[in-house]
């Protein structure tokens, strides 16, 4: 099974490709689309969503996995976060790619066993388990890589639901909701 992990974001989007195999884990490919100085906020979802159709197109995944923006301080930053999010989804959606959503303390706990792991310690564990340590990874790229780490896993072990959208994480988690 090959799964593409994408973190999404409204500057730098980042992706990433590993291979899933039983219990094995390989790298295939990850990088990070900067989406430039553009305030073009349209222009910018074009661009996830076409540079990721580009990367459907030519590696075939047969999964899509996403982190689900949870919180956010600013709320004009979480709408265009999840935009990012919406224009990835439907990039593959549209290639016919299912996609699975994971939270960021589900990623991080399925890589590191801690659901408060920083990003240093997600891109230690993603370079041990796929031996991208002589890869240069942005952090964005990297957290791409544990996306796609956390669906193998899932996949693999069939740990629990992954989240098809806010009313299936609400309905599983109703004590994480506050009103």
């Amino acid at each position: 099974m090959t799964i593409l992990g994408v973190d999404p974001g409204s500057r730098a989007t980042g992706y990433g490709l590993v291979t899933h195999d039983g219990g094995d884990e390989h790298f295939v490919t990850a990088d990070t689309i900067r989406l430039g100085s553009t305030d073009d906020h349209p222009a910018r979802l074009k661009q996830i969503y076409d540079a990721l159709v580009d990367v459907i197109d030519t590696h075939e995944p047969d999964a899509l996995s996403i982190e689900m923006p949870v919180y956010g301080q600013n709320p004009q930053s979480m709408l265009k976060l999840g935009r990012a999010q919406a224009a990835a989804m439907m990039a593959g959606l549209n290639r016919d790619v299912p996609v699975a959503q994971y939270t960021p303390k589900e990623v991080k706990k399925s890589v590191t066993g801690n659901g408060n792991a920083s990003k240093t310690q997600v891109q230690f564990m993603i370079d041990s388990i796929l031996g991208t340590d002589d890869v240069d990874l942005s952090h964005d790229a990297a957290d791409a890589l544990a996306i796609a780490l956390c669906h193998g896993n899932r996949d693999a072990h069939d740990d629990g639901p992954s989240y098809t959208g806010w009313a299936s994480f609400v309905e599983s988690n109703p004590d994480r909701v506050s009103e």
